[in-house]
């Protein structure tokens, strides 16, 4: 019984792969990866003659790793920190509003987490920015950072910290140089992991970072992102077949981030 609902919870993953390969195989080619994304016209012009759509989203993919990039710098440090603190701390209480905090932080919608950040950042800037868009990416990602650092790090015997005390080491340094590389596997999990679940995202980037016609890496200027792309494409009837193509490569991603965390904390052994 476990085994037949187990299968049928995997009938839509696998249904979405086959509706998103049958419709978007026909434009997943070179130009996806190399050229920008094409304007209404030339889309208009191409379905006239029954001809691919040109173009492709270059300035998604670029837009997306620089957002994504930017992020990371800022959730992942401050993520592991505040885990480190709400583990060596547990029974503190700023570390139990830290830890409330970071559960509540977990659900609110993402719009909500947008606009707060286009207040925050957008406005005293007086721009769009891939800046703004990763502020919004990165406060989505704490929570699961915080929670992964501060459950594997818990995992860890006591015994080790010990140890390393008993060897004349710093508190500073055991924590550092011990404890987090032997909970490597969970804090590396949780991040992918994090990632994984803010790449997809949308309604933030509506707000923070507007979109872009060209490649840029400042960022400090509006760019695009891959899901900001598909959001466009679908509100344009002449680009809708780039919306299959664009959707399969984002869940392609998404998956292999997935498989990749999941390798790695079957190798870490992390439960």
């Amino acid at each position: 019984m476990v085994c037949f609902f187990s299968a049928v919870t995997m009938v839509p993953l696998f249904l979405i792969l086959w509706e998103l390969i049958k419709k978007g195989y026909k434009q997943f080619n070179l130009s996806l990866f190399t050229e920008v994304a094409p304007t209404s016209m030339e889309a208009m012009i191409a379905r006239v003659s029954d001809s691919p759509i040109p173009g492709g989203i270059l300035n998604g993919i670029t837009g997306t790793l620089l957002i994504l990039a930017a992020a990371i710098l800022i959730a992942v440090p401050v993520g592991i920190m505040t885990g480190i603190y709400l583990a060596e701390n547990p029974k503190k209480r700023l570390a139990g509003f830290v830890r409330n905090l970071a559960d509540l932080l977990q659900g609110i919608p993402s719009i909500v987490i947008g606009v707060i950040v286009y207040v925050w950042v957008v406005m005293p800037m007086h721009t769009y920015s891939a800046l703004a868009g990763s502020v919004a990416l990165a406060i989505m990602m704490l929570p699961m950072i915080i929670r992964s650092t501060e459950e594997s790090l818990k995992m860890l015997p006591a015994s080790l910290k010990e140890a390393g005390l008993a060897l004349g080491g710093s508190y500073t340094s055991v924590v550092l140089r011990i404890l987090v590389p032997s909970a490597f596997g969970g804090l590396f999990t949780g991040s992918l992991l994090a990632i994984s679940r803010v790449m997809g995202e949308t309604a933030p980037l509506l707000v923070t970072v507007l979109g872009a016609s060209i490649v840029t890496w400042d960022i400090t200027h509006p760019t695009s992102a891959i899901s900001l792309l598909i959001w466009e494409f679908y509100n344009d009837p002449n680009l809708a077949d780039l919306v299959w193509s664009s959707s399969l490569l984002l869940l392609l991603i998404v998956l292999g981030i997935n498989i990749l965390a999941k390798s790695i904390a079957k190798k870490w052994k992390i439960q």
